[in-house]
């Protein structure tokens, strides 16, 4: 930190769960001004949750209302992120307590994210809406290296949903489990996973098990940020959103809803919203303050 300048206050919100003991925990700094970079990346280890936001002032030519854009910046316990979806949810939120509900704009290291903050039956929702998002082919070298890192069988994966890259701010590897069973077994090789995964630049894997036509259980191991697993993971989701519409898994114009955190004990709730003509993906939910 700058010299003499106090420690900012950090916050603690969960993303996703109206719950303190739901959803995705995140630390926020909403003035973190005075931190370097290594000061972010050693609170963000402090607190040990998988990704933290640090706000600072909009860069020159943000375009947004009047006293609502920032700039923001991700750090797991191990590295600075491009983008983390639950932590901007959590940092809006944040926000909204302070300076009221309606449209902020961040610029992240991915690009420009808005995020529409709006209450709905008496509970606070965060939208986010996604840069631009793509897909990328994925080696069989690559997919049989993150089986066997999984210790999955090829034979447990969904036919229906073919492996790819999805990138919607992060890049995720995208697997899908045949059985609820495949993916409620997760006991992976750290080490082995998080390799492959600084080779291919992911930030997550992102295992689904499709419910029914709208409704998906997922899980992401997070080896690279320090972190067995995510409980709820709003750039996965958004690149997901892109996957499964691309594909044509889902009709251009739906709503999903994606299960995470159960099996850890933290359910999470996340709303995965796609408008035919706009390639952008828009991910929402709820949140609470930790503490």
């Amino acid at each position: 930190m700058t010299t003499n300048a106090p420690r900012p206050e950090v916050l603690r919100y969960t993303a996703f769960s109206s719950s303190p003991e739901g959803g995705n925990p995140a630390g926020v700094v909403l003035d973190a001004s005075t931190l370097t970079d290594d000061d972010m990346l050693a609170i963000a280890a402090e607190l040990g949750y998988s990704e933290s936001a640090f706000l600072t002032a909009p860069p020159e030519g943000l375009e947004g209302p009047e006293g609502r854009t920032f700039r923001i910046r991700y750090f797991s316990p191990k590295a600075e992120v491009p983008f983390c979806g639950h932590a901007t949810v959590a940092a809006a939120l944040a926000l909204a307590e302070r300076i009221g509900p309606g449209e902020l704009v961040f610029a992240t290291p991915a690009g420009t994210v808005p995020v529409s903050v709006a209450e709905e039956d008496g509970t606070v929702l965060a939208t986010l809406t996604s840069v631009e998002p793509h897909l990328e082919e994925v080696s069989d070298a690559d997919l049989a290296e993150a089986l066997a890192a999984l210790d999955w069988p090829a034979g447990d994966l969904d036919p229906a949903f073919p492996p790819r890259i999805a990138f919607a701010g992060a890049r995720h590897l995208v697997l899908a489990a045949a059985t609820r069973t495949r993916l409620a077994e997760l006991a992976y090789d750290f080490a082995r996973l998080e390799a492959l995964m600084h080779r291919l630049d992911l930030t997550t894997v992102q295992l689904v098990w499709r419910e029914s036509d709208t409704v998906f259980h997922v899980r992401d191991p997070f080896p690279v940020g320090g972190v067995v697993e995510d409980p709820a993971t709003g750039a996965a989701a958004a690149a997901f959103g892109a996957y499964a519409r691309e594909l044509a898994l889902v009709p251009e114009d739906t709503v999903l809803t994606l299960h995470q955190g159960h099996d850890l004990g933290r359910p999470g709730k996340l709303t995965v919203t796609l408008n035919a003509g706009d390639p952008r993906v828009r991910v929402a939910g709820a949140g609470a303050r930790i503490g």
